[in-house]
């Protein structure tokens, strides 16, 4: 085995040449999205008029297992990608364990996370359309960010609806996106017909990505010459995100080093999704075996507290129904620190496959999440997101395994970017400020209750 050095960098000719979809290996399908007014599934032409016309291609395609990157975005890509898979030997040295631990860092763009892998592709798509603009929503503006930063390259308007709380606690992500040339409106809003009757049912919310989504769809199908853009869960945002797990499997594989844990943090799925997919390709078709992990918040705990059924993807119930894990579309999380991790449901795919046992979730505290990102920025150097720290802590617990059993496991866990806008969420952790709200299950007992009757074939 060579040498492997602290940090892996691929060459620029080792990038990747083709999306990986994940959907061409599942021998059982995401179910399909339905028409909430007919519940019959979702066609490319009522897609197309929320989506641009090759996304809605993207999204329902269950049969190809490679999609070619575009030649522009590649170039675009290489601003900063390949992106590098790191060994994490001083925090291996801190846990005084015997496993080793790689994380694929997503954060050396000006975005700040992995989110640009998809914005700057579905920016791309709906220029070629001819478009004028996009909408979206954001949670914690990671997104909001990529996406601005896409369409000022493309020269394309972008409306971003942010999370009330997230657009409060991150002015100054915030002004990012405006620096970028968007519009940011926080959410739930006045400008918005289905933002005034979510006002209304919850007077003073902090909001929720479910609440954004609402008003950023209702924003783009009102609006000529606009489509509407999603930074996760969606078919096609697992598909680009998944240059993230090709480098990484590339780069192990350059070093014949064989993971035995992935673990992702998981919000609506982009992140997770794109680290395991040719991991969980090969799982998949036999040829090798991961144990991969899902880690949630404990105030959004969809996979491990959720159930399996279809149900809205936004607060507003405007939105397709997706067969996914759910708290309902009526929950409202309580405003954690980790905003991009704030949502009601779980990607299509990867719920079929935590349901089918491909995969297996934890869901972790925030005063933990953080205690786990303040220890490995003091020996990593790197200021985490709160989404990505939830990772960390994940990683951080199985090596504290690896030292009580003696076995030297070899774990690789997500990066998806820093923290370096998230400063009042450390301030009220360093303060003694920081809660840990956990919902009852009376909490949950009600949004879920409310979820639609659908007839399954």
């Amino acid at each position: 085995m060579a040498e492997i050095p602290y940090k892996i960098y691929l060459e620029e000719t080792e990038m990747p040449t083709a999306w990986y979809n994940m959907r061409a290996d599942m021998k059982v399908k995401p179910a399909p999205l339905l028409n909430p007014g007919t519940g019959k599934p979702m066609t490319a032409e009522e897609l197309g008029g929320v989506f641009c016309e090759e996304l809605v291609k993207q999204e329902l395609d269950n049969d190809n297992r490679w999609v070619e990157i575009p030649q522009e975005i590649r170039d675009f890509y290489r601003m900063y990608r390949p992106s590098p898979l790191v060994r994490a030997y001083c925090l291996e040295k801190k846990l005084d364990t015997p496993a080793k631990i790689y994380y694929k860092f997503e954060g050396n763009n000006t975005s700040g996370s992995h989110k640009l892998n998809s914005a700057i592709a579905q920016a791309y798509y709906a220029k070629k359309q001819g478009l004028k603009g996009v909408t979206t929503e954001t949670g914690a503006g990671q997104w909001g960010t990529a996406l601005s930063m896409a369409c000022a390259y493309l020269e394309l308007d972008c409306k971003v609806y942010m999370v009330k709380v997230s657009y409060e606690q991150k002015p100054f992500r915030r002004e990012v996106m405006r620096t970028y040339g968007a519009e940011v409106t926080p959410s739930p809003s006045m400008t918005t017909q289905v933002g005034r009757k979510i006002l209304e049912e919850f007077p003073g919310t902090t909001g929720s990505l479910g609440c954004a989504i609402s008003e950023a769809v209702e924003a783009a199908t009102s609006q000529p010459g606009y489509r509407y853009v999603l930074g996760s869960v969606l078919n096609q945002v697992l598909l680009h995100q998944s240059v993230i797990g090709l480098e990484t499997k590339a780069a192990l594989d350059k070093y014949g080093v064989h993971p035995d844990i992935i673990i992702g943090c998981a919000g609506g799925g982009s992140n997770l999704g794109g680290l395991i997919a040719p991991f969980m390709g090969e799982k998949l078709r036999g040829e090798a075996d991961y144990r991969i992990v899902a880690v949630e918040p404990a105030s959004c705990p969809s996979f491990t507290r959720g159930v399996f059924a279809y149900d809205f993807c936004d607060t507003g119930m405007i939105c397709p129904l997706a067969k996914m894990y759910t708290l309902g579309s009526g929950f409202i999380p309580a405003p954690n620190h980790a905003g991009g991790l704030r949502f009601h449901g779980m990607s299509g795919i990867l719920s079929q496959l935590y349901h089918d046992g491909f995969m297996e979730a934890v869901s972790v505290p925030q005063t933990k999440v953080f205690e786990a990102a303040e220890a490995f920025a003091r020996v990593e150097g790197i200021l985490p997101a709160p989404e990505s720290a939830h990772a960390i802590r994940a990683a951080m617990d199985e090596a504290m395994k690896c030292r009580e059993t003696g076995e030297a496991k070899t774990i690789v866990f997500g990066l998806t970017g820093t923290g370096y806008f998230d400063m009042v969420a450390y301030e009220k952790y360093h303060d003694g400020k920081m809660d840990d709200y956990i919902p009852t299950d009376e909490d949950l007992k009600k949004a879920l209750e409310k979820l639609p009757k659908v007839a399954e074939a």
